[in-house]
């Protein structure tokens, strides 16, 4: 028998997986699929305006956003775990992508999902990519001193960041989340932290719905409140079948 195929999903922060992937962390477990989130940071000092406000120290504000976090991933069927390495700003380090390759050698990914190497509105993203794609080439290399067999080379996609036309991003999939997109808001309802996000990413939802139909063929049977994530392929599709 087969193991199940695996998602790694790296987050930069302890929301990010949940608006930008959680439609395809839902889709992955109920096809009894495994789904590995790892965050990066809590959020804690850029996204949790609204503790702070509320005059919560530094560590209550990682608790929140930790139990807001493990509940969301809950909610998707999806392991996580939490690196606390700060944010705003994610410092990369050598330390942080030896833990990641230690992650990648663990899950033994199929598909990865992470951020687009650009945001000019939030730094911390781009370096959580970029540690994520450098710690998938290590993690491949034979003598590279970590534990585990030597990966293959699982393909990357990026998900969408919260200003598209910013950050490069030209969505070349579209992801037909329709089945799941009710685990995916239930997620996202975990994160009371960044309520202003629920509606935005559910607006944004149905738009990729639209392109999703529009690109899909007239001969799908797409239902008519079709919902979709959209990324971007890193490496190219091999295929001996063009579809």
């Amino acid at each position: 028998m087969t193991s199940p195929r695996t998602l790694l999903v790296i987050s930069a922060h302890a929301g990010d997986f949940v608006w930008r992937a959680g439609g395809a962390i839902a889709l992955a477990t109920s096809r009894g699929e495994r789904a590995k989130v790892v965050c990066l940071s809590y959020g804690e000092r850029g996204e949790s305006a609204k503790a702070w406000r509320a005059g919560r120290t530094l560590q209550e504000i990682k608790a929140i956003r930790r139990e807001e976090a493990e509940h969301a991933a809950a909610a998707l069927g999806a392991e996580i775990e939490f690196l606390d390495a700060g944010d705003y700003p994610l410092v990369e380090s050598r330390e942080l992508v030896d833990r990641l390759v230690g992650v990648y050698r663990e899950v033994v990914p199929d598909v990865v999902l992470t951020h687009p190497m650009a945001d000019p509105y939030n730094g911390d993203h781009p370096a959580a990519a970029r540690m994520a794609l450098q710690a998938r080439v290590l993690a491949q290399a034979i003598g590279y001193d970590a534990p585990g067999e030597p990966l293959g080379a699982p393909p990357v996609f990026f998900f969408e960041p919260h200003q598209p036309e910013q950050c490069d991003f030209k969505p070349d999939v579209l992801l037909d989340i329709t089945p799941v997109f009710g685990a995916k808001r239930k997620a996202m309802e975990c994160l009371p932290a960044q309520q202003h996000m629920w509606d935005y990413y559910t607006d944004l939802a149905r738009r990729r719905g639209v392109q999703l139909k529009r690109n899909a063929g007239p001969n799908l049977g797409l239902a008519h409140d079709t919902i979709g994530e959209a990324y971007m392929r890193l490496y190219p599709q091999v295929t001996d079948v063009l579809s």
